[in-house]
C-alpha cells in the first residue's frame, strides 16, 4: 500500500509540474537544474522533457536530461538522451563518462570499446585515464587481456602515480596466468596507498592465486580490519575457510556477508557448499534455490559480462540437476571465455542429451588451450567412441601435432596483416609465401596491390607477369597487370591487359570499370555508359558506383556524386572501407564536416586499425578543429606505419597541423632513418627543429638543402624561419624574398608577407595586392591580408577585404564569421545577420555559434544569446572567448554564481585571449 500511495503522489506531482510548466525552454531548464541539484531527479526529468517539447535541439537540456535519467536508474533512456546530445554537437567531455556508465550498466561492454564517441583521445587527461580504465575493465570482461593491459598502459602514461591503474591490472594478470606480474602490480598499488582496503584486498587475491594460503588469509584479515563490510574480502575469506575445512569460520563470514548484503548470490552459494559438506542435502538444495531465485530474474544484459555470477547460476542449476536452465548460463561464459573449464560442464550436459557433436566441439575448444587435461581427454574420447570413431579416440591420447613452415600459413598471416593495416609487415610474409610456392596466387595478388599502393609500379608489373606464367588464363591476373601498367605510365599497355581480361571473361566487371576510368577525360559519356552497363548486371558493384561518383563530381554534379558515393558506402560489406573513405574525402573537399564525421564513425567501426581509416579519421578531426583527437589517431598511425618513409612523412605533416611537434619529430626520425635522401622529409624536419628551438641543427640542415637544391625555394624559406626565430627580422625578410623569387607560390608569398608586415606594412600590403590582381581567387592570400588588417585594428580595411572574400566565396563560413566579428567590433548592427549567415554555412562550429550568440546579446536578444552560448560552450568548453561571452550574459541575467564559474574557467591558467581584460574586469565586479 505504501508503494501504491507513493506512486499516486508521484503521478500527481508530475501532473502538477506539467500543468504549471512555463513554456520558455530556458526557464524550464533553470527550474530543472535547481531540482537536479536538490536530487529531485524525477521532477528534473519532467521539466526537461517539457523543455524538449518546445526545443528538441537544446543541448543544455539534452545533457542534463541524460545525467538526471542516469541518476534515476533509467540507464537505457540515459543512453538515448546523452547520445542525442552528442549527435547535436555537444563536446564529448561533457557526456562521455555518464554515457560510458550507462552502457556498462546495460552490459554493453563491446560498445564501450568500439563506439568512437567514447574514444579517450581528445578528452581532458583525468577523464582520459578514467575512460581508459573503464575500457580495460570492458576488455577484461570480454576476455581480451592484451587489449585490457594496453588500455592500462595508456592510462599509466597519463599519470603513473595513481594506484587505480595498478589495481586494475591485477585481475587481468591473474586471468592471463601471469602471477608474478600480478604480484608486482599489487605491490605497486599497495606502496602508493598502504591503508586502502581495496589495495590490501587485491594483494590478498594474488597470494590466494599463488597458493599462499596463510598470506592470503592475513591480507583478507587486514582488509576486513580496515573495512569490516568489504564484500569481496568476506567472500574470498569464506571460500578459503571452506577449502581448508574450517566450516565454522566460513559460516561466520557467510553470515556476516548475508547481513551486509542479503541479495549477494555468492553468499547463498557458499551456504549451499557448507550445507552439502555437512551432509545437509535439503539445506544445500534450499541455498541453491536462493541463488537461482536471485539470478534468474536478472536481465541477460546485466549478467552478460559477469562470469562469476554466470558461473554461480550455471553451477547452481547444474547442482539442482536443472540442466536445461544451467545451459544458458554456461554458454554465456563459453562465449566470454571460449577455452575455460566450463566447456567440460557443457560437454557433460551435451553427453547427457546425446548431443555428441556439441560435446566434441566444446571439448575440442578446451583441449586446444589445455592439452594435458586428462579428464577432458577422457570425455572427448568417450564422445568419439559413442560415434564409432575409435581411431580418433586413440589419437586423443597422443601428443599434439607440431606444424612446420608452410606457404599457405604464410599467405594467411600476410593477408591478416593487410587487413589490420600493417602493410610493411605483410609484404615480407607474402613475398616469402610466393618464394616458397609461386602458385600462391592470393599472396602474389596481394603483393601487386601493396606495390601499387607504395608507388612501386615496376615491381607490381613484374609480380603480375610472374603470376600470369602460373595461370595465363586467369582474367583477374590480366586485370592486375593492367592496373600495374597504368600505374607505370603505360596506359596503352594497361588497356591491352584489360581488354585481354575481357576476352577471357566478357562479364568481368573490374576491367570494364578500369577502361571507363581511362575514357573518363576523353569520352565521359562513353565511360558513363560502360559503368551503367556494369550496374545493369551487378547493381551492387562498389567500384562502378565510386567511378560514377567521381565522374559526377568531375562534371560538378555534386548532388549526384554524393548520391553515388552514399549508395556505394551503404552497399559495402562490413570489412570494406574504400567506399567510406571516398565518401569522407568528398565531404571534406566540400566542407560538409558534420556529414564527414558521421561517415568516419562508420569507418572506424568497420576497421579501427586500418591505416587508411586512421589517416582519414585524423583528416576529419583536423577539419573539425579536434586537434587532440587528431594527435591520438596520428600517434597510433605512426606506430603502425613501421618504417614506411613516405607514409611517415604524410603522418608528420598532419601531426604538425595538429600541433604535435614531438610526434612529428619522431615520425620524421623514423622516415629519415629509412630514406635519408627524402628531400621533403629533410625540409619538414628542419621546420620541426625550428619549432623545437634547435636552431643550429635547423640552420645546418637548411644550408645543406640550399647547397644541394639551389634552384628551389625550400632551403631559403627554412633559413628565413631560423632567422625569424632568432629575431633577426631583416635577415628573415631577405631569406623569404629569395624563397619567393625562386618559387613564387602562395606559401612563399604569405611567409614573406607576414614578416614584412611587422616592419613595412604598406610594402607588405602592396605585395599581396599585386599578387591578388593576377590571382583574385587566391583565398588564402586575401584572407591573410584581411586578418592582418584586423590584427592591427584597421577595421575598415579588414571589412573591405572580408567583404571581397565573401563575394568570391559566399559559402566560406570562416570568412563570414570573421566579417561578423569585424562588424561587432565596429558596433555595426549587421553583425548578427552576418553571424547567422556564417552559422547557416557551418552550423556545428562552436566558435561560429559563439560569435552568433555574442552578436545576439549585443542586439538585445538575451534569451537567444544564452541558448547559443550554452550550446557553443558545451561543444567546446576550452574556448575562453565563448566562456567569457557566456559569463557576461549570465551576469547580465543576475546568475552571478554561474557567471563567476564561466569567467574563472575562461581565465584559468592565465590564458591570454582577445577578451581577457574584459573578463578580468567583469569577474572583479562579481566577487
Amino acid at each position: 500500500m505504501k508503494a501504491i500511495v507513493a506512486a499516486a503522489l508521484f503521478a500527481l506531482a508530475c501532473a502538477a509540474a506539467q500543468a504549471q510548466a512555463p513554456s520558455n525552454p530556458s526557464r524550464l531548464y533553470e527550474d530543472a537544474l535547481a531540482r537536479f541539484e536538490k536530487k529531485d531527479f524525477p521532477g528534473a526529468i519532467i521539466q526537461l522533457k517539457n523543455a524538449l517539447k518546445v526545443d528538441n535541439k537544446n543541448l543544455s537540456v539534452q545533457v542534463l536530461l541524460g545525467r538526471a535519467l542516469l541518476a534515476n536508474g533509467e540507464v537505457v533512456a540515459a543512453e538515448v538522451a546523452l547520445g542525442e546530445a552528442l549527435r547535436l554537437g555537444v563536446s564529448r567531455a561533457e557526456v562521455v563518462m555518464p554515457l560510458a556508465r550507462a552502457l556498462v550498466d546495460q552490459g554493453k561492454q563491446q560498445e564501450l570499446l568500439s563506439d568512437p564517441r567514447l574514444a579517450p583521445g581528445g578528452l581532458p587527461p583525468a577523464m582520459q585515464m578514467q575512460m581508459l580504465l573503464m575500457r580495460a575493465g570492458a576488455a577484461a570482461d570480454l576476455a581480451d587481456s592484451r587489449a585490457a593491459l594496453r588500455f592500462i598502459e595508456e592510462a599509466r602514461t597519463i599519470d603513473p602515480n595513481i594506484a587505480d591503474s595498478w589495481l586494475a591490472e591485477v585481475p587481468i594478470r591473474i586471468r592471463a596466468r601471469q602471477p608474478r606480474e600480478a604480484l608486482a602490480a599489487a605491490d605497486k598499488a599497495l606502496t602508493m596507498t598502504p591503508r586502502d582496503a581495496e589495495a590490501i584486498y587485491v594483494r590478498g587475491t594474488v597470494s590466494h592465486v599463488l597458493g599462499d594460503t596463510k598470506g592470503a588469509l592475513s591480507w583478507y584479515d587486514k582488509t576486513l580490519a580496515q573495512q569490516p563490510t568489504h564484500t569481496e574480502a568476506l567472500v574470498s575469506r569464506a571460500g578459503m575457510y571452506f577449502d581448508l575445512g574450517r566450516l565454522d569460520d566460513a559460516e561466520r563470514d557467510v553470515t556476516e556477508l548475508m547481513r551486509v548484503s542479503r541479495t549477494e548470490p555468492r553468499g547463498a552459494y557458499l551456504k549451499a557448499l557448507i550445507a552439502e559438506r555437512r551432509g545437509n542435502a535439503a539445506a544445500a538444495r534450499s541455498a541453491l534455490n536462493e541463488v537461482t531465485a536471485l539470478l534468474d530474474p536478472a536481465p541477460p544484459a546485466f549478467l552478460r559480462y559477469r562470469p562469476q555470477l554466470l558461473m554461480l547460476g550455471g553451477l547452481s542449476h547444474y547442482g539442482l540437476k536443472q540442466f536445461e536452465k544451467a545451459k544458458p548460463y554456461l554458454e554465456m561464459i563459453q562465449r566470454l571465455q571460449p577455452n575455460s573449464p566450463v566447456n567440460k560442464l557443457l560437454a557433460n550436459i551435451h553427453l547427457k542429451d546425446n548431443n555428441l557433436d556439441r560435446a566434441i566441439e566444446s571439448l575440442d575448444n578446451y583441449l586446444r588451450a589445455f592439452p594435458g587435461d586428462g579428464q577432458a581427454v577422457l570425455l572427448l574420447a568417450s564422445a568419439h567412441m559413442a560415434q564409432g570413431r575409435y581411431a580418433r579416440a586413440t589419437q586423443l591420447t597422443q601428443d599434439a601435432l607440431k606444424l612446420g613452415d608452410a606457404a599457405g600459413l604464410r599467405t594467411m598471416l600476410g593477408l591478416s596483416l593487410v587487413g589490420s593495416g600493417k602493410l610493411n609487415n605483410a609484404v615480407p610474409e607474402l613475398e616469402a609465401a610466393v618464394k616458397k610456392d609461386p602458385g600462391q596466387i592470393q599472396a602474389g595478388s596481394a603483393l601487386v596491390t601493396l606495390y601499387l599502393k607504395s608507388g612501386q609500379a615496376a615491381r607490381a608489373v613484374r609480380m603480375a607477369e610472374l603470376l600470369l606464367k602460373q595461370q595465363p588464363g586467369n582474367a583477374g591476373l590480366h586485370n592486375l597487370l593492367g592496373l600495374s601498367r597504368v600505374a607505370a605510365a603505360d596506359a596503352e599497355g594497361g588497356r591491352a591487359a584489360f581488354e585481354q581480361a575481357l576476352k577471357i571473361d566478357a562479364a568481368y566487371a573490374a576491367p570494364q570499370i578500369q577502361l571507363a576510368r581511362l575514357d573518363a577525360q576523353r569520352a565521359p559519356d562513353a565511360a558513363i555508359a560502360r559503368l551503367q552497363a556494369v550496374l545493369a548486371r551487378e547493381e551492387k558493384n562498389i567500384e562502378a558506383l565510386l567511378a560514377l561518383g567521381a565522374l559526377a563530381e568531375q562534371r560538378r554534379q555534386l548532388t549526384d556524386a554524393q548520391r553515388w558515393l552514399e549508395k556505394a558506402d551503404d552497399l559495402a560489406g562490413p570489412n570494406v572501407v574504400q567506399a567510406g573513405l571516398a565518401l569522407v574525402d568528398f565531404h571534406l573537399r566540400h566542407r560538409q564536416l558534420e556529414l564527414a564525421r558521421e561517415a568516419t564513425k562508420r569507418l572506424t567501426t568497420k576497421a579501427p586499425e586500418s591505416m587508411d581509416v586512421l589517416l582519414m579519421l585524423a583528416r576529419a578531426s583536423l577539419a573539425g578543429g579536434d586537434t587532440a583527437g587528431a594527435r591520438t589517431t596520428l600517434s597510433r598511425a605512426a606506430s603502425l606505419a613501421n618504417y614506411d618513409a613516405p607514409l611517415l612523412l604524410n603522418i608528420a605533416l598532419m601531426q604538425l597541423q595538429a600541433g604535435h611537434v614531438p610526434g612529428a619529430a619522431h615520425s620524421l626520425d623514423k622516415a629519415l632513418s629509412e630514406r635519408p635522401d627524402l628531400l621533403a622529409a629533410q625540409a619538414v624536419m628542419a621546420d620541426v627543429e625550428v619549432r623545437q628551438g634547435e636552431l643550429g641543427k635547423a640552420e645546418a640542415r637548411a644550408r645543406q638543402l640550399v647547397a644541394k637544391n639551389p634552384k628551389l625555394g625550400v632551403g631559403h624559406g627554412l633559413l628565413g624561419d631560423v632567422a625569424l626565430a632568432r629575431n633577426q627580422v631583416p635577415a628573415a625578410v631577405e631569406h623569404y624574398r629569395r624563397a619567393y623569387q625562386a618559387e613564387p607560390t602562395s606559401d612563399s608569398l604569405l611567409r614573406l608577407f607576414r614578416v614584412m608586415s611587422s616592419t613595412d606594412a604598406a610594402a607588405a600590403n602592396n605585395l599581396v595586392d599585386q599578387w591578388l590582381k593576377q590571382r583574385p581567387k587566391d583565398l588564402l592570400a586575401r584572407r591573410a591580408l584581411a586578418d592582418g588588417f584586423a590584427r592591427i585594428g584597421n577595421l575598415s580595411a579588414a571589412r573591405q577585404q572580408y567583404e571581397t572574400l565573401v563575394k568570391v566565396a559566399p559559402d566560406d563560413a570562416e570568412a563570414l564569421n570573421n566579417l561578423a566579428n569585424v562588424l561587432l567590433m565596429s558596433k555595426d548592427p549587421g553583425a548578427l545577420a552576418m553571424a547567422e549567415r556564417a552559422m547557416a554555412k557551418n552550423p556545428g562550429a562552436p566558435h561560429i555559434i559563439g560569435t552568433a550568440g555574442w552578436a545576439a546579446f549585443q542586439a538585445g536578444q538575451s534569451d537567444r544569446a544564452l541558448q547559443l552560448l550554452r550550446d557553443a560552450r558545451l561543444r567546446d568548453p576550452n574556448n575562453p572567448d565563448t566562456r567569457y561571452f557566456l559569463g557576461a550574459v549570465l551576469a547580465s541575467a543576475g546568475r552571478q554564481a554561474e557567471a563567476r564559474a564561466e569567467l574563472e574557467g575562461a581565465l584559468k591558467g592565465g590564458r591570454k585571449f582577445a577578451s581577457a581584460a574584459d573578463a578580468e574586469q567583469l569577474l572583479r565586479t562579481l566577487k
